[in-house]
């Protein structure tokens, strides 16, 4: 691979995002993601792959500055004003987080796909990483889980209006607010919950650390009615392959249901962070994030160096 002395972070890690440090005092973030839709309504599809672009650099303590538009559209078969519809939802979140449409790139394709390339400012300092975690460090989770399981059953017709609404609200939600108040406290780590679900990413948090972490079962925040559908098998593929790349170091008590197991695994959509502090001060940032309005987030377990580089839910 190429190598750069300026490259902090880079794809030797499982990081959220590349660093590349300009100065003493600055480093750029990048990251890119698009995805097909996974909701009906245009406008909603592009304000959540917009906000789920955004999202890797909020977890590692980064402010986006400028974002570029990737388009995949079926010029043949899809009306224009779908498209329209989508590239305005984008606009629309891009502008909500302060950042500045610098261009795109386009191509005719058999699907729609959409998402942006986004580029952010952080202190070389100041970059949280993934797997910083420190031994004793609180875990908080900052949005409830279960995005992929109710997207599963939209897609089949099953969902309940309420349930949609809510799920769409949670998912172009940006996490700009929980990041901006997460880098006031001793944060040690921090990543966001996407496609390797809850499970899948706090492996990466411990892999090469030595520690591990106990999760509170009870804790955990899930979308309301995501476990009924979860036991009733409405379950994405993404589930079972996060299942098979990690589920030799994910461990469940005897009393934890299979759809529960289905739930930790669930692959995310624009999902929120998971942020590892000293538990000293965990409370504190708990109380913070709910009175800012995300009153979903909680406490949901701990780091330990008491079972190796394992996880454990109880």
């Amino acid at each position: 691979m190429p190598q750069d002395s300026n490259l902090i972070v880079g794809i030797e890690s499982s990081d959220d995002a590349g660093v590349y440090k300009i100065s003493d005092d600055l480093a750029l973030i990048q990251t890119v993601d698009f995805f097909t839709p996974i909701v009906d309504d245009p406008y909603m599809f592009g304000q959540i792959a917009a906000a789920n672009s955004f999202s890797d650099i909020y977890a590692m303590g980064g402010i986006p500055k400028t974002a570029m538009n990737i388009v995949c559209f079926p010029s043949k078969t899809m009306e224009i004003s779908i498209l329209r519809d989508v590239i305005r939802g984008g606009l629309d979140k891009i502008r909500e987080a302060g950042v500045v449409l610098a261009g795109g790139h386009s191509i005719d394709d058999n699907e729609l796909k959409y998402g942006l390339s986004v580029t952010g400012f952080v202190h070389p300092d100041k970059i949280l990483r993934n797997n910083s975690i420190n031994n004793n460090d609180l875990l908080i989770l900052t949005k409830p889980i279960g995005t992929g399981i109710i997207n599963t059953v939209i897609k089949g017709g099953f969902a309940k209006e309420h349930e949609i609404q809510y799920v769409t609200k949670t998912m172009s939600t940006l996490n700009k607010t929980a990041s901006d108040i997460m880098k006031n406290f001793p944060v040690s780590a921090c990543t966001d919950i996407t496609g390797f679900g809850l499970a899948g990413h706090a492996s990466e948090m411990i892999m090469g650390t030595g520690l591990g972490i106990t999760f509170f079962e009870c804790k955990i925040p899930l979308i309301e009615g995501v476990e009924e559908y979860a036991s009733m098998g409405f379950v994405p593929g993404g589930t079972y392959n996060n299942k098979d790349f990690r589920s030799s170091i994910v461990n469940f008590s005897d009393n934890t249901g299979t759809y529960f197991s289905d739930l930790v695994f669930d692959p995310q959509t624009s999902g929120g962070l998971l942020i590892s502090i000293d538990r000293h001060n965990a409370d504190m940032l708990l109380n913070e994030l709910t009175d800012h309005g995300i009153d979903r987030a909680s406490i949901i377990g701990e780091v330990t160096d008491s079972h190796g580089e394992n996880i454990f839910f109880k």
